[in-house]
């Protein structure tokens, strides 16, 4: 039930667990949202607390999972943009085209201090830098042409060099030469996923993103934010369906069968400290998400477990089924990517099109 222009009902979800550093539980999470055709699963990561890296668990996943796409978070702040795209490019060669990226800042002095480089900047200031990581990540990721490797033992020549391009980047608080030391990944450029619900964040979104995050607690907030992203992407010269808009809630599926809470059902989630949250039973979220997405509020849901077991195990064997059983969300992968899953094409190499000089 995916369209070329995305009309899908797009699902994710997240696989964060406290305190667990064992990879077999993450991998059985990710293969549980395979199993309900999930587009993709995202693990956060942050300085501000102790946990595993997202990014190396999730490669760790890659082999595990045949289709789901993985997107972990990176944050941009205090790390080095080179690193992490080259990072995010090895993700995806491993996992055969599946990568994503979340990207996030981190404020705190605490997170600073860790690194010791800078004291903590603004947010606003954070996510520009942001989007100039995105920019970066892009050129460099189209740093290498598609066809740039040789591999030719008669002659021992590995890669064509006139296929090879400096990105020569000055950004705020970087500069980046290039080329990248990753070949160009089997996306082009792996799915760029931004939390767009405030501020400098979401202006950083509508130019970069392709998913955009929002939290909001009704179908009215949720339209109002996707029509502003599409709007602003377009006057950035994008062409706004290439954008996916998601509406992130919080899911407690507890109570089993029975109807959801006054305020948390079928007339939309609450809002908490924590954002919007769902609970009640998976057959109404599936009312809720199929209402939503009917009235083209919103391309689809990242959901974030409350028990993350219990409840991704209700959302894909109720929720998801149901919606499949009614024919609002598709039964089998379109393809074999997480572009294709999201219905978004592979993008043309900046330098192969341009002819930039190298």
């Amino acid at each position: 039930m995916t369209s070329s222009h995305g009309r899908g009902l797009h699902l994710a979800a997240a696989v964060d667990q406290r305190s667990a550093y064992d990879a077999d539980s993450y991998v059985a999470l990710a293969r549980l949202a395979e199993s309900g055709g999930l587009d993709f699963v995202t693990l956060d990561d942050t300085f501000a607390r102790p946990g595993p890296d997202a990014l190396a668990v999730l490669s760790r996943v890659a082999p595990a999972t045949n289709r789901i796409g993985l997107v972990p978070t990176v944050t941009t702040t205090h790390t080095e943009p080179f690193h992490v795209q080259a990072a995010v490019a090895t993700l995806d060669w491993v996992s055969r085209g599946r990568a994503g990226w979340r990207l996030d800042v981190s404020t705190t002095e605490g997170e600073a201090r860790l690194f010791g480089r800078r004291h903590a900047a603004p947010a606003d200031a954070l996510w520009t830098e942001a989007g100039e990581v995105a920019e970066v990540a892009a050129r460099l990721w189209d740093s290498w042409e598609d066809d740039a490797e040789i591999r030719d033992t008669a002659t021992g020549r590995f890669v064509d060099r006139d296929k090879l391009h400096h990105v020569d980047f000055e950004g705020s608080e970087f500069a980046v030469k290039g080329p990248s030391i990753v070949p160009r990944p089997p996306q082009g450029h792996p799915v760029r996923v931004v939390d767009a619900t405030e501020g400098q964040a979401r202006r950083t979104a509508a130019r970069y993103a392709d998913v955009a995050l929002v939290r909001a607690a009704n179908s009215a907030q949720a339209g109002a934010v996707r029509s502003e992203l599409r709007s602003s992407a377009q006057k950035l010269g994008r062409d706004p369906d290439t954008l996916r808009v998601l509406v992130s809630l919080v899911v407690d599926l507890g109570d089993g069968e029975h109807a959801a809470e006054p305020g948390h059902g079928g007339g939309g989630p609450r809002q908490t400290a924590h954002g919007p949250l769902y609970r009640g039973g998976p057959v109404d979220l599936a009312e809720l998400i199929a209402t939503w997405h009917g009235d083209r509020t919103v391309d689809g849901f990242h959901l974030t477990p409350v028990e993350p077991r219990r409840d991704l195990e209700r959302l894909v064997n109720g929720t998801v089924a149901l919606l499949q059983h009614r024919g609002r969300f598709r039964t089998f992968y379109p393809g074999s990517t997480l572009r294709e899953h999201l219905g978004l094409a592979r993008p043309a190499n900046q330098y192969a099109v341009t002819g930039g000089a190298s």
